[in-house]
């Protein structure tokens, strides 16, 4: 189950990659908790972005829930959110 739910959350994010990837950024899926926490790394220019919390809420939490209902949270472990 776990790795099917990695999977459908992988191909969300390949939705939006490409836009977090023309800006020299992208995400890699740290962990899916038991309470359906997706727990996320930005990685390159999105980790160091003051517009990365606004990333990931608008951008990267839509696409995920969207597509992924069971998903009840996404956070980034490396972004303090405001």
């Amino acid at each position: 189950m776990e790795v099917e739910l990695i999977e459908r959350v992988e191909k969300a994010l390949d939705t939006i990659r490409p836009y977090l990837e023309a800006d020299g950024g992208n995400v890699k899926v740290i962990e899916i908790t038991e309470d359906n926490v997706l727990k996320l790394e930005l990685t390159g220019t999105c980790s160091s972005c003051p517009m990365s919390t606004m990333t990931l809420k608008a951008g990267v939490e839509e696409a995920i829930k969207r597509d992924i209902p069971e998903i009840t949270k996404v956070v980034a472990v490396n972004v303090a959110v405001a």
